[in-house]
């Protein structure tokens, strides 16, 4: 065990999820870490700067997720990704997956090719779009079987971004707070105007924070081509079923 308070921290309840992090994933949080706070002082990409509330609002809170991909997923998006979250952490764990980080702010996709870049991560593509336009790209069409957006829009609008993206028996998996049912149950009927249905949602409990919870929904029907509606529309109108 690590005598890093951060790292064990990140170790003991990784391990409580039933997570094992090997001596070389624990270099690559590291790094992460590292190279954030070091970005971090010419250009803002996250507000959280002290290395334990890193560990511990970033990097746990991305794994957290890990929990609700079944096994290890084959590939992801990572829908308005930011520092990378929660996708790169993701990738730490699974490092087989096929990663994709999207993004429409170009100084934060200049970022994450730095921070790939820094932990020597194979099979990750960044892309600077907007998912409305990324999803309507033919072959990016119902191809991943994990999809993950962390503090990017209500539910509903969400749904519209993601579903069009996800395989047939994938899932979207989107935190939010600590009781979002009221939000989930005004979008029931767009997840299955898009051709999904939720799942569960799932509480998260993380040392020393307030509950939150996690979004299960599931795509179990091809979505309508019309799906998502042009650049901007999904967040000025968004569906309601």
């Amino acid at each position: 065990m690590t005598d890093d308070v951060a790292e064990k921290m990140l170790v003991t309840q990784a391990d409580a999820w039933g997570l094992c992090l090997d001596r070389k994933q624990l270099m690559l949080f590291r790094l992460y870490a590292e190279t954030l706070a070091q970005w971090n002082t010419h250009t803002n990409v996250t507000a959280i700067t002290d290395r334990q509330q890193i560990y511990l609002r970033h990097f746990l809170d991305a794994l957290a997720l890990a929990r609700f991909c079944g096994t290890a997923p084959s590939a992801l998006i990572d829908i308005g990704s930011g520092a990378g979250l929660p996708g790169v952490p993701l990738k730490i764990l699974f490092p087989e997956l096929e990663l994709v980080l999207i993004d429409s702010v170009a100084k934060k996709t200049n970022f994450l090719k730095h921070l790939i870049m820094q932990l020597g991560l194979e099979q990750v593509r960044i892309v600077t779009e907007r998912v409305e336009a990324f999803a309507r790209i033919p072959y990016e069409r119902e191809r991943y079987p994990v999809v993950t957006a962390r503090a990017v829009a209500d539910v509903r609008v969400l749904a519209e971004y993601a579903l069009p993206l996800l395989t047939i028996g994938g899932r979207l998996l989107a935190p939010k707070g600590a009781d979002p049912r009221v939000e989930v149950e005004a979008a029931l009927p767009v997840f299955a105007m898009l051709g999904g249905r939720l799942h569960s949602i799932e509480p998260v409990l993380l040392p020393g924070l307030e509950p939150r919870s996690v979004v299960l929904i599931d795509k179990i029907a091809p979505t309508d081509r019309r799906y998502p509606r042009p650049v901007g529309t999904p967040t000025r109108k968004p569906l309601t079923g």
